[in-house]
């Protein structure tokens, strides 16, 4: 995680306007933790089937379930993942 943190801090300085757009991301999950239980939920239920969560379905899943760019699915699924259910693969 230290290497996507530092990808997250240089991003701030470079790209102010994309990281105020993720934090908006990321505050949704922070306020309804039930939504992130969710999504774990979902992560096991891919890895039950030998599918990796950073798989590209799995980040299309997600895309599509929250109308997200896959950037920012993947962004939000390495979040919830870090916080909820660092477990999954």
């Amino acid at each position: 995680m230290n290497s996507l943190t530092a990808i997250l801090i240089a991003s701030s300085v470079l790209f102010p306007q994309i990281v105020k757009a993720q934090s908006t991301l990321l505050e949704n999950v922070k306020r309804n933790p039930s939504e992130a239980l969710a999504m774990c939920r979902k992560f096991r239920e891919f890895n039950a089937k030998g599918i990796s969560t950073s798989s590209k379905e799995v980040i299309k899943a997600v895309s599509d379930q929250k109308k997200l760019s896959s950037t920012d699915a993947e962004i939000l699924s390495i979040y919830v993942i870090g916080m909820h259910c660092p477990e999954v693969n």
